[in-house]
């Protein structure tokens, strides 16, 4: 028989005495440690703000800084009701990594398998096929459909359905591009490069699934915006609505993949005035 990897209880991490820890960690710890070594920009929160009640956030995944520079970017509301899920492999193969990942991020272990075999913790020991037990109480939920991070810088096909879950959840979905954290840190770093590097959060608008749309359908419709989002960085957003801007193609060879995504991003500049507001 083979040995099964542990389960990982995380619910304790939503518990009321652990959201007031996380919130102090996330704006005192991760908010400044963002500021101080990235030039963070987002675009798009004005749509998201717009928005009520639980959300799937669907984003690309490059790094392990995503989740820091994505959670850091939240509306303060909505970040203070947000789980992520995370590849179980790494973060949760451990018990340090695991309180670590689920204090500071609200993190739970997700499977890089089909969306039906999706195990997420509840913290009681049971196990739900799918992390809408979290959707259905309110709270938004993050994934990276990658499965993993990508090993060239370059958006992979989804692993997992995003899709099934808004259609089961009946929640929108909102698409996430992320651009350089694969430059700022690159596989194998356990901290930023020096210079702040420019990293750039744009938050798509949400989409719903038309009426008996396949999740296929979907699925491809939400890879696509995500991969649009990334090409909007280098054009404007008229010029991506009209078709003018595409995210490239990747090259053919892996080097020439990890060469073309690891060219040093732009220095973010000067630190900031620090300034105490809650967003």
């Amino acid at each position: 028989m083979k040995n099964r990897q542990p389960v990982r209880r995380t619910g304790w991490a939503r518990l009321a005495p652990m959201r007031g820890l996380r919130e102090f960690v996330q704006v005192v710890g991760v908010k400044n440690v963002m500021r101080k070594e990235l030039a963070v920009e987002v675009y798009g929160l004005d749509e998201l703000r717009q928005l009520d009640g639980p959300a799937l956030i669907v984003a690309n995944h490059a790094s392990h800084l995503d989740t820091a520079v994505l959670v850091s970017t939240l509306p303060a509301k909505r970040r203070r009701r947000t789980a992520v899920g995370v590849a179980s492999g790494y973060f949760f193969d451990s018990w340090v990594r695991t309180g670590a990942s689920a204090l500071v991020f609200n993190a739970f272990p997700i499977g890089a398998v089909p969306i039906g075999a999706l195990p997420i913790d509840q913290g009681d020991g049971g196990l739900t096929p799918t992390p809408g037990k979290l959707l259905a109480k309110g709270w938004t939920v993050v994934i990276f459909p990658e499965g993993t991070r990508s090993s060239d810088g370059f958006v992979r096909p989804f692993q997992l359905s995003a899709a099934e879950l808004a259609i089961e959840g009946q929640v929108p979905v909102v698409p996430v591009g992320i651009l350089g954290t694969y430059a700022a840190m690159p596989r194998g770093s356990y901290w930023p490069v020096p210079g702040r590097p420019r990293v750039a959060v744009r938050y798509g608008m949400p989409m719903m699934p038309g009426a008996g749309e396949a999740a296929n359908e979907f699925d491809t419709k939400i890879a696509d915006a995500v991969k649009q989002l990334l090409a909007e960085d280098a054009a404007t957003w008229w010029k991506t609505q009209r078709g003018l801007a595409v995210a490239p193609e990747p090259p053919s060879a892996s080097w020439r993949r990890i060469w073309q995504q690891s060219d040093p991003p732009a220095k973010g500049g000067k630190l900031p005035e620090l300034q105490i507001w809650r967003r």
